[in-house]
């Protein structure tokens, strides 16, 4: 007779967050805390920010704050949201139940009155405490995944963090998708859903999603688009995005009247994200989050890295574009479209290679099947504390 498998017993983990892109950053942690709830484990998810839940997910935030930092300003099944913990809070921090898990998201320390208050007392098991950075397919992703790093000085001396890194290889730690996601995706009725929001579902019309920061190109993009022998409706997130076309619209000539026809969009939750990318035959996306859940998707897409001054991002673009082999094509456009204005490949005013649909859609279908071969974010995770504790 075979013996049972024993279940993993259920944890407490706190998430730490500080918010720098409102909608990255606050959406890859809740979609980690949304797996690690929907397997049992109770979730306490920490935010200098919490505006975006109000409209991304389905999360119940309180209109009027409690003073008492040690109680939640928001809820879910499984979930608790709170106020980041000021440096005096180690006392009313106290009082909640210990968790085994601390992660501080894309690099950010832990609040020092955190530590304070909930460290372990001598003699018993320390937390797993793990550094989930951001996403990037340059090679030293795989050098640093998974080491540890002994904590030298401060509150926290003589623990250890543990890096912990996202990626596209087998030798990372992989990407957030949750078990339902490809059922889901395939039982989708688009037009069911172009209805529900008021947008047209004309044959012969291409579909193509915009999430972005501001490019430069845009104005000159947009006016490829409004010339083209077919036609264009453009699905336009709502913020930055919408910002920037109706600041582009103003420098070209009433783009409106030509091929291209603009659909402005209100805030979405992250399924109704979903579902825009599944709607769409090509999606301009941005930053970290959107990217995954593009790459699910499976449509040929276009990534809006989050800029650094330093130049930064542009290299890891290219490590991207070379881990799933981009085509010459593709390639040519993420450049232009991420170029700055000042440029070489792109002056402001220069459009991006036109559209090969075809072949982009090729390359999308390729690197989605290579990820779907890996192990998910969450359960990465899970295994690695499972055998940390």
């Amino acid at each position: 007779m075979l013996a049972a498998t024993a279940t993993p017993p259920a944890l407490c983990w706190d998430i730490f967050c500080r918010v720098i892109d409102n909608f990255g950053d606050v959406g890859v942690c809740w979609r980690l805390t949304r797996q690690l709830a929907a397997q049992g484990h109770a979730v306490r998810l920490w935010l200098d920010d919490a505006s975006a839940l109000a409209w991304m997910a389905p999360v119940t935030l309180l209109a009027e704050p409690p003073h008492d930092l040690a109680s939640p300003i928001g809820h879910a099944s499984g979930i608790e949201v709170y106020r980041w913990p000021a440096d005096d809070a180690a006392p009313a921090l106290a009082a909640l139940p210990p968790s085994q898990i601390w992660v501080e998201a894309f690099g950010g320390d832990l609040p020092t009155s955190f530590i304070q208050a909930q460290r372990p007392p001598a003699g018993t098991p320390d937390p797993v405490w793990i550094n989930l950075e951001y996403l990037s397919a340059e090679s030293y992703v795989e050098r640093c995944h998974r080491l540890p790093s002994p904590v030298m000085h401060g509150l926290g001396a003589g623990l250890t963090r543990h890096f912990f890194y996202p990626g596209f290889t087998p030798r990372t730690g992989g990407l957030l998708r949750e078990a339902d996601l490809l059922a889901r995706q395939a039982a989708f009725d688009a037009p069911a859903w172009l209805a529900q929001h008021g947008i047209p579902d004309v044959a012969g019309e291409r579909r193509i999603s915009l999430f972005c920061y501001e490019p430069p190109t845009l104005a000159a993009w947009l006016a490829q688009l409004a010339a083209a022998p077919q036609p264009t409706r453009l699905l336009v997130t709502a913020g930055r995005a919408t910002q920037a076309v109706q600041a582009a619209l103003n420098s070209i000539d009433n783009t409106a009247h030509g091929a291209l026809h603009i659909h402005y969009l209100p805030t979405l939750t992250q399924t109704d994200y979903d579902h825009l990318l599944w709607a769409c035959e090509l999606n301009l996306v941005r930053g970290e989050d959107s990217l995954v859940r593009a790459l699910w998707a499976g449509r040929p897409l276009v990534w809006h890295i989050y800029p650094q001054d330093d130049g930064a991002h542009l290299d890891k673009l290219e490590a991207f574009l070379s881990q799933f082999q981009a085509p010459a094509t593709l390639r040519q456009f993420h450049r232009v479209w991420n170029a700055n204005a000042t440029a070489q490949e792109g002056d402001g005013t220069r459009a991006p290679p036109a559209l090969e649909l075809p072949e982009w859609r090729a390359w999308a279908t390729d690197a989605r099947a290579a990820l779907l071969a890996q192990a998910d974010l969450a359960q990465q995770l899970l295994e690695f504390v499972a055998k940390k504790r």
